[in-house]
């Protein structure tokens, strides 16, 4: 029996290997996702997301869907997202010391309308929704869960698609509330096969699920000089603070495969073999933003708690990832930001960050999770072109660029693979580069 274990590991191999061919095809993906990681438009991009809890476009569904109401204007934005991240791991034993390069790159799409022609009610009411698709619309289901000997970082890579579902209203003067969902999938895979020793395959049977999983996005938003002097002029004019919740969510495959091998491995006790794994985890957020905004120029700041420590419950039923014993931190990223509009149809936004590592642990059994300290930059431009013939509104035009750039941290590998290296300390270190530019159109 001890000689044919290698025929049991290809044939499970193949078996594992068809079960997931039939969801999404392989590509590099990775904890957070682009809302987390990069930010979602131009301008959320540029404030490095210290001005979008006080963004009234669309992607307001994401950050702070109170905020639809800010605007009693229709909208529709489209755009893209190229991320190009050079993350760096180096020792003596290395060739060359970059370990990933893989961009990511979206197409986005978002609306706005306000519901309430739907009803005989005159309160408004808005509903919007933003999407974003990796790989410029070509992949929606870009998922990867591995182990890694020479280690991988825990953040950046391809994103599976982001969805947001969400809605608006306000409720006394100033204060507007809104709630919106943020739409993942779980996925799951069931294989039955006949083999031989050879490894041939018959009388399979495969079946694939993918449902959706909706988490919440709770916020409101207070403008303070309309809530407590709105007939009359005071110094909390230009004033506005916001409250977000947003709670954990991820995307997860369940692969489960058994096969028979006839006179050896009955029907009756098949060869079962059982996958659940994580990826593109987001962890609940609790974001706290005030801004101070005049005709011309406003500034803002946000503080946004990630509450990373939730991840460590997951990994332990994580079958690919549990031997690692990762650690984890909730963490606190300051961010700050300013816009400038320069002239009547232009305008400039600024935006700083910087985020603390979440992973507490130095090394990860088999996984060797790489993640480090990180400042952020932004930069954009907006711009409105007014002399349209047939629209009603001007188009808006928004730029915007982002820098990340990780700090050195080091790391030791950890590997229990026959012939693998292990207890090397890595230097890692890395940039990443965004580059993001959309149209609005208002209606």
């Amino acid at each position: 029996m001890t000689t044919s274990a290698p025929t049991y590991r290809r044939i499970l191999t193949s078996a594992v290997s068809l079960a997931l061919a039939g969801m999404a095809s392989t590509a590099s993906a990775s904890m957070g996702n682009i809302g987390t990681t990069y930010g979602i438009l131009p301008s959320d991009i540029a404030s490095a997301q210290a001005l979008s809890m006080f963004n009234s476009q669309v992607s307001a569904t994401y950050y702070n869907p109170a905020y639809l109401a800010k605007d009693d204007r229709g909208e529709l934005t489209t755009g893209i997202l190229h991320a190009e991240p050079e993350l760096r791991a180096s020792s003596a034993n290395r060739n060359g010391d970059i370990l990933s390069n893989q961009p990511s790159q979206h197409v986005l799409i978002g609306m706005k309308t306000d519901l309430s022609s739907l009803t005989r009610f005159d309160h408004p009411f808005y509903l919007g929704f933003m999407a974003g698709v990796e790989k410029y619309g070509k992949e929606m289901l870009a998922f990867e869960s591995e182990t890694s000997t020479e280690g991988q970082f825990m953040e950046y890579g391809r994103q599976p698609l982001f969805l947001n579902l969400g809605g608006a209203t306000t409720v006394w003067r100033g204060i507007d509330v809104g709630l919106s969902f943020r739409i993942t999938l779980q996925s799951e895979a069931s294989l039955t096969t006949t083999t031989d020793l050879a490894g041939n395959t018959q009388y399979e049977t495969l079946t694939v699920n993918a449902e959706p999983s909706l988490r919440s996005i709770l916020s409101t938003s207070v403008d303070m000089g309309e809530t407590f002097c709105p007939d009359s002029s005071c110094w909390l004019d230009g004033f506005e603070t916001a409250f977000a919740y947003r709670s954990s969510s991820s995307t997860s495959t369940q692969v489960d495969a058994n096969t028979v091998i006839p006179g050896l491995i009955p029907s009756s006790n098949p060869l079962v073999f059982s996958v659940l794994t994580y990826d593109s985890y987001q962890p609940s957020i609790y974001s706290l933003a005030m801004q101070y905004a005049t005709d011309d120029w406003r500034v803002g700041v946000t503080l946004e708690q990630q509450n990373w420590s939730e991840l460590e419950d997951r990994f332990e039923t994580d079958t690919i990832k549990d031997q690692g014993n990762a650690q984890f931190d909730d963490i606190v990223i300051p961010r700050i930001g300013a816009e400038y509009r320069f002239a009547e149809h232009f305008g400039v936004t600024m935006g700083f960050a910087y985020q603390e590592s979440a992973l507490k642990s130095d090394s990860t059994q088999d996984v060797n999770y790489f993640d480090n300290d990180k400042y952020i930059i932004g930069l954009g431009l907006s711009a409105e072109y007014t002399k349209t013939r047939y629209l009603t509104y001007p188009i808006r035009f928004d730029f915007g660029y982002q820098r990340q750039m990780l700090q050195d941290r080091d790391f030791t590998l950890d590997n229990t693979q026959p012939g693998s290296t292990t207890g090397t300390t890595v230097s890692t270190s890395g940039d990443v580069d965004v580059f993001s530019g959309s149209v609005t159109l208002k209606f």
